[in-house]
């Protein structure tokens, strides 16, 4: 009799949850009346946060028990800090994701001792763009090109939230590979600050991402009445809005820039191709990962939210999990020779 009510027991249950699945799975499997907490690593306003809050609206639809997404700002270091507390301090638990700056394994890769991360432990689940770098400068600096950065006896100063961040990251580089100095200023807690500084004539440039530059404020008005120029475009080939700016990659052809500067800069340029990445911590289930970013890809196939990103001006190449998973892969693991010349470039403390 014992054996016979503990199959019938077995059996109920198998019916209640359905093929293939446990009860630990079944509950594992549902957001049916919880949160999401979404940290976004930089200040409200810019595009890290645009994105983030996009998302929250969207994603849920698509995840078992439709929860809610709550962003929260979590700015400092350049996205460090949010780097670090959703590694270390959140739980695995799919109740928490963040949004990292791309840059966020160059830190890394140098062995800064604030690092807490290891970005191939991560849980990555998605991007909705890949990032391409460059350089504004106010246009009544005295510096229209590059050169004229190299010829300064006085450097320009550039805005910076920190080392992870990408005004920083490109000044060094620049530095390092084509000889132009930059003095940088750290500590802003995002890059709407950083533009406000521009505008107050704090600082006189700074290195972003192409995105935000075409598609907010104040970046709309300040091309219409000529308050900026770009100076040097990180991508491949130019930009067609912007055709009278070269690529690095045009300046170290045409003047024969060594073969292993030219590797170091792909490394790090290349590294856009993480763009604005949502991650999950270490640990946290593979059936819960599996989960976010199911529902990650088909929020960024919604029509619905393509139709807001086309209105906010969000430019849109979808990199799926997987393929973030494995380029975090390939940018830790590098030979020492280049390690040691990033190193170098970034300034490593």
């Amino acid at each position: 009799m014992k054996k016979i009510s503990y199959a019938a027991i077995c059996l109920c249950a198998a019916l209640l949850l359905g093929p293939g699945t446990d009860a630990g799975a079944q509950e594992q499997a549902s957001y049916q009346g919880q949160s999401i907490r979404v940290i976004v690593g930089f200040t409200s306003g810019g595009f890290y946060d645009r994105w983030s809050r996009l998302l929250a609206r969207h994603v849920p639809k698509y995840l078992p028990g439709n929860p809610e997404m709550i962003v929260q700002n979590m700015p400092g270091a350049g996205g460090m800090i949010a780097a670090n507390h959703i590694y270390s301090v959140a739980k695995p638990d799919g109740l928490s994701v963040a949004m990292l700056s791309y840059g966020l394994y160059l830190d890394q890769l140098v062995g800064r001792k604030e690092v807490q991360y290891d970005a191939r432990k991560l849980n990555w689940i998605g991007s909705p763009e890949k990032s391409e770098v460059l350089m504004y400068m106010r246009s009544d600096a005295p510096f229209k090109s590059i050169e004229d950065i190299r010829k300064a006896s006085t450097p320009p100063k550039c805005g910076s939230t920190g080392t992870a961040g990408t005004d920083y990251i490109l000044a060094r580089l620049l530095e390092e590979t084509l000889g132009a100095k930059i003095d940088t200023v750290l500590g802003y807690p995002g890059g709407s600050e950083i533009d406000l500084a521009v505008e107050k004539g704090e600082v006189q440039c700074r290195g972003l991402t192409a995105a935000p530059y075409f598609g907010r404020e104040p970046f709309i008005s300040w091309r219409k009445r000529n308050f900026v120029n770009v100076l040097i475009y990180g991508g491949v080939k130019r930009d067609p809005r912007i055709p009278d700016t070269p690529t690095i990659y045009e300046i170290f052809e045409k003047e024969n820039t060594p073969e292993e500067n030219r590797r170091v800069a792909d490394v790090i340029l290349r590294g856009g191709d993480f763009g604005r990445p949502w991650v999950m911590p270490p640990q946290t289930p593979a059936k819960t990962v599996k989960i976010m970013r199911d529902a990650y890809a088909k929020a960024m196939a919604d029509q619905n939210l393509l139709d807001e990103a086309k209105k906010g001006k969000l430019e849109v190449e979808y990199v799926p999990g997987e393929e973030l998973q494995k380029l975090a892969e390939r940018m830790i693991n590098q030979p020492p020779g280049v390690i040691a010349r990033v190193e170098k470039l970034l300034g490593k403390k």
